[in-house]
């Protein structure tokens, strides 16, 4: 049986998968093409110290997953235009489900800090990192 932080990661995982147009990877630090359709990059991220209720025992979770999205291409303008588009599509896809079928108490996406890096070719790629926490309740202070 998974634990409710894994749960959590793998249903938001796919709901971001799910989304149409970008290729998604969760965990995958290698060096990749960006597509045409963009990338999303999932990373677990870390576990905050968990609150402890008592009776009955238990444990609130924040776990801040970190979603990368990124696109590729030569002129600025499209570049801006297409990273927008892929941010709002990330926020539709998890604002349609904030508890991520049940796994989770709530999803909270923070602000998206953009990233701007050069490639080979004359294509940079502009990204957004954005910070999800997902609020969970469990038995267990491990997650």
């Amino acid at each position: 049986m998974a634990s409710k932080w894994e749960t959590a990661l793998a249903a938001l995982a796919s709901v971001l998968a799910a989304i149409p147009g970008p290729e998604f990877a969760r965990n995958d630090p290698s060096e990749r093409e960006v597509p045409p359709g963009g990338r999303i990059d999932l990373s677990d991220g870390d576990l905050a110290e968990p609150e402890v209720y008592l009776s009955p025992l238990s444990y609130g979770h924040t776990a801040n997953a970190e979603i990368v999205a990124m696109v590729q291409a030569a002129d600025a303008a499209e570049r801006d235009a297409a990273l927008d588009a892929l941010v709002l599509k990330i926020e539709a896809a998890v604002s349609a489900d904030e508890t991520l079928g049940g796994t989770v108490e709530s999803v909270n996406l923070g602000s998206p800090e953009r990233l701007t890096e050069p490639a080979e070719e004359g294509k940079p790629i502009k990204g957004a990192r954005i910070v999800c926490a997902l609020e969970f309740i469990s038995d267990s202070p491990l997650g």
